[in-house]
């Protein structure tokens, strides 16, 4: 498993306003958003850098979302999907890659997760 470290944002800017950058914090788990990219922050309407996710607007949305970020930490694997969501009253649909990240190889301690859209 990849570190932080291990991933320069210079080599993605082609992708960086479609990416989250999320901390791990255990007993409760929990997520906090460290960058909620522009492309991603201009589509839904709101901003999570420097959130909990919990302060996601969107109850069902916050749960899914929550599910499948969990299961890539307990499994601490990657974790794919391609889903529709509503945005502004419009279905739209995404694909989503989640990336866990560890310093020590052990215990995730942060998630990268790419969003894209489909026009």
């Amino acid at each position: 498993m990849p570190s932080r470290a291990d991933i320069d944002p210079v080599e993605m800017r082609f992708i960086l306003g479609s990416l989250l950058v999320a901390d791990v914090l255990r007993e409760p788990l929990r997520f906090f958003v460290r960058l909620h990219g522009t492309d991603l922050v201009r589509r839904a309407g709101y901003e999570l850098t420097g959130k909990m996710l919990d302060e996601l607007p969107q109850p069902q949305f916050r749960a899914m979302t929550h599910r499948s970020w969990a299961k890539s930490v307990e499994t601490r694997a990657p974790f794919h999907a391609i889903r529709d969501r509503i945005l502004d009253g419009r279905s739209a649909r995404y694909e989503a890659l989640i990336l866990p990240l560890s310093k020590s190889g052990g215990d995730v301690e942060m998630l990268l997760v790419g969003i894209r859209y489909r026009n």
